[in-house]
């Protein structure tokens, strides 16, 4: 089975560097109804993952960012007119206050979504972690995404997903900025699969709950890669969502 391609650029959105998974396997349609595609337009239009964690609010990387922003959620088909699709634009996008597009530090956002999304069996939420669980390192975890399946390989028409397992802060010592605090270092370099270009700001899930975003990684698809956790962020998003 192909496994999900590697976050190459993640910290670009799929027009601009990161697009899909590496290595990964199709998933069941609508097995992960947590999902949600985001179509971005800034200079130009690109994509990028995102889930459901209310009914109006969407989490994401904060360089998913862009002038308007429009969520689709129940996809499993991007090509196809499903009935199980929602479109819903983006009301309000609000970035971590620290976020720095250099360090890549603090790359999430939340998506305040127009109007709720309609829970259906195919658009739900999905739990996120408290904020003294950090995941263990040696933990299996999933991610998925519509994002490129080879380093040259194009978009997925299809959601895949692909199995990753959590390591220790030592195997990202090639990233100078890496913080284990606020980031969990995802991939073991003896398995390929991985999220690449197009899947940032998908989830990283660890028995049914989210506990990282798909941020960044190294070029060429080579485990592991970035993603930003959620755990050290989960107060600030629930102040947010009380607060809006």
């Amino acid at each position: 089975m192909q496994a999900l391609l590697f976050l190459v650029a993640l910290l670009l959105p799929s027009g601009a560097g990161a697009e899909e998974i590496i290595g990964g396997v199709e998933c069941e349609a609508h097995s992960r109804p947590y999902m949600a595609h985001l179509k971005i337009f800034r200079e130009k239009s690109y994509v990028c993952g995102g889930f459901l964690i209310t009914r109006q609010f969407v989490l994401t990387a904060a360089h998913c960012r862009g002038r308007r922003i429009t969520v689709t959620l129940g996809a499993h088909n991007l090509h196809k007119r499903e009935s199980t699709q929602q479109k819903i634009k983006v009301e309000k996008q609000i970035i971590h206050p620290k976020y720095n597009a250099s360090s890549k530090l603090h790359d999430i956002m939340l998506l305040k979504l127009e109007e709720q999304a309609e829970l259906t069996p195919a658009v739900d939420v999905i739990p996120l972690p408290g904020s003294s669980d950090f995941i263990k390192p040696g933990t299996m975890c999933w991610a998925a995404g519509w994002g490129r399946t080879a380093v040259t390989e194009p978009l997925s028409s299809t959601l895949r997903e692909v199995e990753m397992r959590i390591m220790g802060k030592e195997a990202c010592k090639e990233y100078r900025r890496y913080s284990n605090t606020f980031q969990v270092c995802v991939g073991s370099p003896r398995n390929p699969g991985l999220a690449y270009k197009g899947d940032s700001g998908g989830p990283l899930v660890c028995a049914g709950v989210a506990h990282g975003i798909v941020s960044h990684g190294r070029g060429k698809g080579r485990p592991p890669i970035i993603f930003t956790r959620i755990s050290s962020h989960v107060r600030w998003i629930n102040t947010v969502i009380k607060g809006n």
